[in-house]
């Protein structure tokens, strides 16, 4: 009796947690749907074709490093010395911490190879010219978290990416205080754009008032967490996320790389908040809710993605904390309404849900195969519950690997390379990914609850792109080309090219 008890309760236990399971993944598998039907609205960059010098904006792209690799910085420089665009109408500005001394002497080695080059040291808070920020802060009330909240009035502000930003670009709009209004854009040490980035956005800015170019990864063959980490870029940055400009109905996230937006709107809003641990999702969100519009630019940056998985759960454990910061209390201080607040925090629910996959996929197998075999202990009714859901998932990840094997293209140029990446990336292989992301949304959670992640904790970077940047950048035939945009400029834009700074002397390509 006691068996036959233990068993029934067995029994009841797995169904009731199938049931659960399908539910959930019902649910995820529903709000992932609800972002594809939204409308992207897509940047043209060939709007920016013919134009004069003049007619372009001028745009600061701002490189803020830690503690880099210099092999991993010219590598970006490389990308940057075949931008098309009217050198006259565009700064790179490096913007290390004063203190990363070794970083500071790279960066004035590659100056003297790329003539583009400018560095602004930044000095610590304690210093007199960061009162610049203080002072805008103190006139403007949506520089919130000067205001209001524990941290308020804090100048000590956390030693990371997002304090460099605030220091140099309060300093570079306080010096063209008077002059025309100018673009901020920003990449990471290891992000090299292709040659129509700031033409993209000289096109998009007539139409939006923030700009998100998507980001693709150029070693997703180095290793098998490679492999996994480019998957997410793949699924999120290159598939679900152009659908959060919706026509400016969706709260949106930018994506702390490759963005443009006027100097004018970013002072008006406060600046970047310096106590998130990332600032991409607070920021964009912030411009939402003052009615600012997001078009999307389809040419990405090349990024490097960690080979390995400790360092890829050191980079998404931040994000996740980030996420969680952001989605918090600085939804009201910036003043969402409630129904805003929650159609914000929908955007965290792909990332959240990923390990639904995990559990809901083989427990709708196991239920069908159950069922097939005839000793199912389910419900008849569930099961068409667990055929939709396999349906769905069966859907919309073919829908993913064909974006994926588009894209894939763009750094993968041979076919051999592309399958090798899609069956590295197969459905049995994700479904141990997606239990791993577990580890990081435990910690990233840990962390928000602690108030942790305000100290830069750099992701490393290894210059994992350099053979294939090194071969677009040298135009070498054919073995490596980041799209039809990295090929050298189209014949319309030939009176840019021509502004354009000459090429270094010296300078290997």
């Amino acid at each position: 009796m006691h068996t036959l008890a233990w068993a029934g309760d067995a029994d009841t236990g797995l169904v009731s947690a199938f049931l659960l399971s399908q539910i959930l993944y019902a649910l995820s598998l529903g709000l992932g749907l609800f972002f594809l039907r939204l409308p992207v609205d897509w940047v043209d960059p060939r709007e920016a074709e013919g134009r004069r010098p003049e007619e372009h904006p001028t745009i600061v792209l701002f490189y803020p490093v830690l503690r880099e690799l210099e092999s991993t910085m010219r590598t970006t420089f490389l990308s940057l010395a075949r931008i098309d665009y009217p050198a006259s109408r565009y700064r790179v500005v490096a913007i290390p911490n004063a203190s990363d001394t070794a970083t500071v002497e790279s960066l004035r080695r590659l100056a003297r190879e790329f003539a583009f080059l400018q560095i602004v040291e930044v000095p610590a808070t304690g210093d007199p010219s960061w009162q610049i920020v203080w002072d805008s802060w103190d006139e403007n009330p949506k520089a919130y978290w000067w205001h209001k909240g524990k941290r308020a009035g804090v100048k000590a502000l956390p030693p990371k990416k997002t304090r460099q930003l605030i220091y140099a670009f309060y300093q570079l709009a306080a010096e063209r205080a008077g002059e025309e209004d100018f673009l901020v854009n920003y990449i990471d040490a290891d992000s090299c754009p292709p040659p129509d980035h700031f033409l993209a956005a000289s096109a998009g800015m007539r139409h939006f008032d923030v700009l998100q170019a998507q980001n693709i990864a150029g070693n997703l063959l180095t290793s098998m967490p490679a492999s996994w980490h480019a998957f997410d870029h793949m699924a999120w940055d290159g598939f679900l996320y152009p659908h959060l400009s919706a026509g400016g109905r969706q709260p949106y996230w930018v994506l702390g790389k490759g963005l443009f937006f006027r100097a004018s709107d970013l002072v008006a809003l406060g600046g970047f908040h310096p106590w998130i641990t990332i600032e991409d999702p607070e920021v964009g969100m912030r411009f939402w809710t003052n009615g600012k519009r997001i078009g999307i630019i389809e040419n990405p940056l090349i990024e490097e993605v960690p080979s390995t998985l400790a360092h890829g759960i050191t980079q998404r454990k931040r994000w996740v904390c980030g996420f969680f910061q952001s989605l918090a209390q600085p939804l009201k201080d910036m003043g969402m309404t409630p129904w805003q607040r929650v159609r914000a925090r929908l955007n965290f629910g792909p990332c959240l849900s990923l390990s639904a996959h995990a559990i809901g996929l083989p427990m709708g197998l196991w239920a069908l195969a159950a069922w097939r075999w005839g000793d199912s202990p389910v419900p008849p009714w569930t099961l068409g519950l667990a055929a939709v859901n396999l349906a769905v998932f069966a859907l919309t990840l073919g829908a993913i690997y064909r974006s994926v094997w588009r894209r894939a293209a763009l750094v993968l140029p041979e076919r051999a390379d592309r399958l090798r990446y899609l069956l590295r990336v197969n459905p049995a292989s994700l479904v141990v990914w997606w239990l791993l992301w577990l580890v990081p949304l435990a910690i990233g959670f840990w962390m928000f609850l602690r108030d942790r992640g305000l100290v830069w904790e750099r992701t490393v970077k290894i210059d994992a792109n350099h053979e294939l940047v090194r071969a677009v950048a040298g135009s070498q035939p054919a073995t490596v080309r980041l799209g039809a945009d990295l090929a050298p400029p189209h014949p319309a834009n030939r009176n840019l090219a021509a502004d354009a700074e000459a090429p270094v002397p010296g300078l290997a390509l």
